[in-house]
């Protein structure tokens, strides 16, 4: 069976045109680095302000009468706890194993309407088992390639967002709904453009969800206004290193369906005191036990860098568990990473990382690794 062709970015050409080398990511060809490279877009996000086109994000809109109770009884967090015009970390898990089926965002718009957003390459699922589960009246409906999804992230964001007319200056974890100027002017919900301080970089920055048919105007209005003030298109090499810094984890490497969030460390996005919710059960179960495994930092106390699927041992011969994710650091200048270990281990422990056949001392540290400003007013 030939393999499926990926899918592009509405804003494909405009990678193009600039140089970006591109890369696959949930099925679809997005851009991995541009010719000015990981490291000094890292440093342009961390010290400026930088672009992000990750429209290969899933968009799902969860809709109709009860929406939000129905959500509610099936992600871990806790929508009550918020309400129209803020956005909620959450995630999906298995009701029978506990296992993160993947971590999604919500965008609370009022209670008959949330938008649901997964990673790349688990929308289909994340729709198939919300589908599944829907009471008569709710709908979800799945418009991945209708919107796109761009980063500006960095202490200059508000400045870039503002120079082209958008909201800015609003809480963490809220967003705006706004008709844009160069867009569709449609009162209808599902075509104006929600500008949300949101993010994968710790940095102060927003999210913007905007149709795919007015992506290509937006671009070009942002890195208009954007070019007096530095703003550096950035691929997702740099997001990569950027979330791995503030220790955020990655589905498919960190978390995983053989993961649960009392192993992630992600307990504070469960509702522990909501009725219903997927794999609520299995989860107080575990928790009450204790669970087997932890994800913890680790700092390389020399050059090393560490790798996914190395392993993590205190005793050469006696592996403890391995690393998830591994990268050298831009802002620290060290090897840095995630490693999901057992849980006897000591959060303060001087571990041993094999490699390539070499153990190399790593501190266990508690991220974020560089001091995150996302909460800055």
């Amino acid at each position: 069976m030939a393999e499926a062709t990926p899918q592009h970015s509405p804003l494909h050409d405009r990678h193009e045109a600039l140089g970006a080398k591109f890369s696959e990511f949930g099925g679809w060809l997005m851009p991995l680095e541009y010719p000015t490279g990981v490291v000094k877009e890292h440093a342009a996000v961390r010290d400026g302000v930088g672009i992000f086109d990750v429209s290969h994000l899933g968009k799902l809109v969860v809709r109709g009468p009860g929406a939000v109770d129905f959500l509610n009884s099936t992600l871990t967090n806790d929508l009550h706890r918020i309400g129209p015009g803020r956005a909620q970390y959450s995630l999906v898990v298995d009701d029978e194993t506990g296992g993160i089926v993947d971590d999604v965002f919500t965008y609370y718009r009022d209670d008959e309407h949330v938008l649901v957003v997964p990673n790349a390459s688990n929308n289909e699922e994340v729709r198939r088992r919300l589908t599944a589960a829907a009471p008569a009246g709710v709908e979800v409906v799945d418009h991945h390639r209708d919107y796109v999804v761009l980063a500006v992230q960095g202490t200059r964001s508000d400045e870039v967002l503002a120079a082209v007319g958008l909201p800015v200056g609003h809480d963490y974890l809220t967003f705006v709904e706004t008709a844009w100027e160069a867009g569709d002017t449609d009162p209808d919900p599902d075509s104006r453009i929600i500008v949300c301080r949101t993010g994968y970089t710790g940095e102060r920055g927003y999210e913007l969800i905007a149709p795919s048919v007015v992506a290509p105007a937006l671009w070009d209005a942002l890195m208009g206004a954007g070019e007096e003030l530095g703003l550096t298109p950035c691929g997702l090499g740099a997001r990569d290193t950027l979330r791995t810094e503030m220790g955020y984890p990655l589905h498919g490497q960190d978390i995983s369906p053989s993961v649960t969030p009392n192993e992630a460390r992600l307990g504070w996005a469960v509702g522990w005191k909501k009725p219903a919710f997927w794999g609520r059960d299995v989860l107080l179960a575990e928790k009450e036990a204790g669970a087997r495994r932890k994800l913890v930092g680790i700092v390389s106390t020399g050059r090393a860098i560490p790798r996914p699927h190395m392993s993590v041992q205190l005793l050469r011969d006696v592996p403890l568990g391995e690393v998830t994710s591994g990268t050298f650091s831009p802002t620290l200048k060290k090897g840095i990473g995630l490693a999901l270990v057992a849980t006897s281990v000591n959060d303060e422990a001087e571990v041993r990382v094999d490699v390539r056949g070499r153990p190399e001392v790593f501190q266990i540290t508690k991220p974020p690794f560089v001091q995150p400003s996302v909460r800055e007013s």
